[in-house]
């Protein structure tokens, strides 16, 4: 077994978690109680190294897509790369598809880091990944450097993975609700429409929902009754957006705090709170952190 599928176990009391630090800087598991509260890494694809079977991977320096693999920022029209095939775009960033370092670990911690220079991608960056698990809560917080020469517009985010359980139930606030444009692209923001709301919770919907939620709470509750368990998610104020991808095809679904609107990189609205775009000069940094809370479901 190499060493790009070696677990990191860190856990207390009931809350227990397995990283892969050399897959993405994912998250393997998470389970309370014994109970999976994310979907889990399969030990084939552990060691297969593939980390879109993982429970959880970061999303840096952007979250989702950037159509025609370019932006425009300080008059410079700047490319990306396709990054997964057969995607036309790049999604995500960069983050998920290197291996990190683990700069530090203990039984209850660790810190998984990132280095990235700019080459056949404009971005220079660090980026490090905090785990705390305590026994009420694993905490996750995400910090973001530019080591570049000129500023460059930022975004991070965590894109866990949930069982798609026929019972399970998802409730959050936001204000708005960004349109899907072909091929995985966000468009304009909406009014919110009641039958989109999930304030009140509700069970995911029958048909596809790949859209971004803007003017998010920062908390989410998801509840699965067969489990007897539910997990709420609370963010800082800097993730103002929550991504909601639910195939009715697939075993999983995801829910996604992200700082930056989905195609706010490319619609250029640099300077308007909404999108969520973060402008960093050299040497400056942006941190958030999101807290995952595991609670039993009255039975």
């Amino acid at each position: 077994m190499g060493a790009i599928s070696e677990l990191l176990s860190i856990g207390s009391g009931a809350l227990e978690v397995a990283l892969v630090p050399r897959i993405g800087g994912s998250v393997s598991s998470l389970r309370w109680r014994g109970i999976d509260l994310m979907r889990r890494l399969s030990e084939d694809d552990r060691r297969a190294g593939n980390v879109l079977g993982v429970a959880m991977f970061p999303m840096t320096p952007y979250a989702n897509r950037i159509a025609g693999n370019a932006f425009d920022f300080a008059a410079r029209r700047w490319q990306v790369l396709p990054n997964n095939v057969p995607e036309k775009f790049n999604v995500h960033g960069s983050g998920w598809q290197h291996a990190w370092d683990v700069t530090g670990s203990g039984p209850t911690n660790a810190t998984l880091s990132l280095d990235i220079a700019a080459g056949a991608e404009p971005y220079s960056y660090r980026a490090t990944q905090a785990f705390t698990v305590s026994e009420e809560e694993l905490s996750v917080t995400m910090t973001l450097t530019n080591t570049g020469a000129v500023a460059m517009p930022f975004g991070f985010g965590l894109h866990p993975w949930f069982d798609r359980d026929p019972d399970v139930t998802v409730q959050f606030k936001a204000g708005c609700f960004y349109l899907e444009e072909p091929d995985g692209i966000s468009g304009d923001p909406i009014t919110l429409p009641p039958e989109l709301d999930f304030a009140e919770g509700r069970p995911l919907p029958g048909g596809w929902r790949n859209n971004d939620y803007g003017g998010w709470s920062g908390e989410a509750t998801l509840r699965f009754p067969v489990r007897g368990v539910g997990l709420r998610m609370k963010a800082d104020p800097i993730f103002k957006h929550l991504m909601l991808y639910a195939d009715p095809t697939k075993p999983y679904f995801c829910a996604e705090p992200q700082t930056n609107a989905s195609g706010a990189f490319n619609r250029g609205r640099w300077d308007d709170p909404e999108e969520g775009v973060i402008v960093l000069g050299p040497g400056e940094s942006a941190a958030g952190t999101v807290a995952f809370m595991p609670f039993a479901l009255e039975t």
